[in-house]
């Protein structure tokens, strides 16, 4: 006589060892393989997670360099890609970096509100990594560079037609001491 249990019990063992150890779900902030990535400060600095303007986490509005104001990056829709006219604008941000050492930059990436939660993050994520890697490009240390999406969260322009949405997908910068 044929008995389940035995059957049974090896599929509970199973499904209590893959839920465990190895069904983690890719969030916002994985890279495709499912492995967490650096969100802030890139090429291992060692500090990992969101990024808030809290008093105390090193990126208050108490140490904003307010005196260096530069224009937005804009992206085409569902893009990270840098155009050749919206990437002159990184060139003036490289150069007041490089002349002030002491300085971090953070590249916030936004979008517009058009796809899931989810998505929009991982959009604003590549618009924000990507510009970045401009900056390494141009010369700017790796270490100083720290990146966050807001996804859909912060708009500029009001409205849901193209015009709103063209304001909306974009890349900015905000220095700190």
């Amino acid at each position: 006589m044929f008995s389940y249990r035995p059957v049974l019990v090896t599929i509970s063992f199973c499904f209590l060892i893959a839920t465990a150890f190895g069904c983690r779900r890719a969030g916002p902030h994985s890279n495709n393989n499912g492995s967490d990535i650096d969100i802030i400060g890139g090429g291992g600095s060692g500090f990992e997670g969101e990024l808030t303007d809290r008093p105390g986490d090193g990126f208050g509005e108490d140490r904003r360099v307010t005196d260096a104001d530069f224009p937005a990056v804009y992206f085409g829709y569902d893009s990270s890609q840098i155009t050749g006219s919206e990437g002159q604008k990184v060139g003036p941000v490289a150069d007041y970096l490089q002349r002030n050492s002491r300085l971090t930059i953070v590249v916030e990436g936004h979008c517009d509100e058009r796809g899931s939660h989810e998505y929009n993050l991982s959009l604003g994520e590549r618009r924000a990594l990507a510009l970045r890697a401009y900056l390494v490009g141009l010369g700017v240390p790796a270490q100083r560079i720290h990146t966050r999406s807001l996804g859909e969260e912060q708009p500029t322009a009001p409205g849901h037609d193209e015009s709103a949405w063209r304001q909306n997908r974009r890349g900015e910068f905000l220095l700190y001491r």
